[in-house]
């Protein structure tokens, strides 16, 4: 259930949830922090746009991979090297092509210093609930 009450401003329009209830007996599980990076470890660019889309698009890869889908996903942690004006603007753009308006996870955004490489610019790490059968794909 995702909760996103009227007495909170509205975290919607940024592409998360304020709360997200978890049904019990669900499987859990913990995505390593992605970046925009691909699988030869090119850069999807050198700007925030690019990295968050593709960032996302590999929590996606994962996710498929885990059994479950961005759907599943309950809470993300986002890391923003040195944010910047506007820059909240360009991550919920991302968050909402990726996880839809009506059903975000829950999450927090981290200003950080750097990350494991210089070239990153932003990282997402997340947690997924599955309430049906996993199905793990290798």
């Amino acid at each position: 259930q995702h909760v996103n009450p009227p007495t909170l401003f509205n975290s919607l329009k940024y592409g998360f949830s304020q709360a997200v209830v978890v049904p019990p007996r669900g499987r859990t599980v913990y995505f390593s922090g992605q970046v925009g990076m691909d699988e030869n470890e090119h850069m999807a660019g050198n700007d925030l746009t690019s990295q968050a889309e593709k960032a996302l698009h590999n929590l996606d890869l994962a996710a498929r991979a885990a059994g479950c889908t961005l759907s599943d996903v309950v809470m993300i942690r986002i890391y923003i090297v040195q944010p910047k004006d506007g820059d909240t603007t360009v991550v919920g753009h991302a968050l909402r092509e990726f996880f839809g308006t009506e059903r975000p996870p829950a999450s927090s955004w981290i200003g950080v210093h750097s990350l494991a490489r210089k070239e990153f610019l932003i990282e997402i790490e997340a947690i997924a609930v599955i309430s049906r059968r996993l199905s793990v794909n290798r």
